[in-house]
């Protein structure tokens, strides 16, 4: 079967089809052997891609610019102070703008704005994060996933752990129930995702056939778990009473030596969609080890460096699976 995805958008998973998904994963898997087999060819050469960074980024900014420098287009980058959206110029009208000097908008930042975007721009837009989903994390994730099982999608089982509320554990949810996973979110009730985001997934799901469990039972969420899962617990900037009080509701999420046992797996893979803090290395982790003694948060650095750990596979999978995304909707794919 082909696809046609040509000046479509990926504001968010449900934008495209289930098979429309896996059409990019295959395209993400035959880019990433081009590359490291030394015959890519380029399918967006004179291209002109713009980056909207409302959020900074480093994985997320590298994986667009690589890509589009592999495929042969031109990158200009606006970060934080460089873009009037909503201040100076109206996103409606900023859309307009962009979209007739560039081939394609990546945009990082709020869900309201990457629609608007979207809606106003005439060219494809992609969403590289906002606070309610991560489209493109998601396609990384599965291919990862796949990468490191034999299973067919829909045997696949995975357990994210932490904050079910964030935009993760949303497009985590709502991927599976797309593709027919059993996926269990495992969260302390108040972390838990909105009923509306478990109603759009419940309903995806009996189409799908996937399995779906929303839980605080440890125990039972990661029994058999092919891939166990976390994100950090808060957003950078967020206060240290926040800080503090979501340490002591997600300490007993945390992914430790413990968390890998109780899977019953002895194959099970670790996953972070990074940046993590397993260690003391980092500017924050040190505030937390002075504040409360905590030398890891959502990993521990045993498990974060352990052979279980395929978080630098998912980190070089964004590459392909982002590359697979421009390609398909603002390239000339052949």
């Amino acid at each position: 079967m082909s696809f046609n995805l040509r000046n479509r958008s990926f504001l968010k998973e449900l934008d495209f089809t289930p098979e429309e998904l896996k059409h990019l994963l295959r395209l993400s898997a035959q880019l990433k052997a081009a590359k490291y087999g030394g015959y890519e060819r380029q399918q967006m050469s004179g291209k002109n891609i713009a980056l909207i960074f409302e959020k900074t980024s480093t994985e997320t900014r590298s994986a667009f610019e690589v890509a589009a420098h592999d495929e042969g287009a031109y990158v200009t980058y606006l970060g934080p102070q460089d873009s009037p959206l909503g201040r100076k110029e109206s996103v409606k009208d900023t859309a307009r703008v962009l979209g007739r000097m560039f081939d394609g908008i990546e945009y990082r930042g709020a869900q309201a704005t990457v629609e608007t975007l979207g809606a106003w721009a005439g060219v494809p837009v992609w969403n590289g994060l906002t606070d309610d989903w991560h489209p493109t994390q998601m396609l990384a994730d599965i291919m990862t996933m796949r990468d490191h099982t034999s299973k067919p999608l829909a045997e696949v089982s995975y357990c994210y752990l932490g904050d079910g509320r964030n935009n993760v554990a949303n497009s985590l949810l709502v991927t599976g129930a797309m593709l027919g996973m059993d996926v269990r979110i495992c969260a302390p009730a108040p972390l838990q995702p909105s009923a509306r985001v478990q109603e759009v997934a419940g309903k995806l799901a009996a189409d799908s056939g996937a399995r779906l469990a929303v839980t605080a039972d440890i125990l039972a969420a990661v029994a058999g778990a092919d891939f166990l899962y976390t994100d950090a617990w808060l957003s950078m900037g967020e206060s240290a009473t926040a800080w503090q009080e979501r340490a002591h509701l997600l300490m007993p999420y945390q992914v430790n030596r413990d968390m890998i046992a109780a899977t019953g797996n002895p194959g099970v893979k670790f996953m972070h969609c990074l940046p993590a803090l397993h260690n003391r290395d980092t500017e924050t982790a040190r505030r937390l080890y002075d504040t409360r003694r905590l030398t890891a948060l959502e990993v521990t650095e045993e498990v974060f460096e352990s052979p279980a750990s395929i978080v630098f596979d998912q980190a070089d999978n964004r590459l392909h699976t982002i590359k697979a995304v421009m390609v398909a909707t603002a390239g000339d794919l052949r």
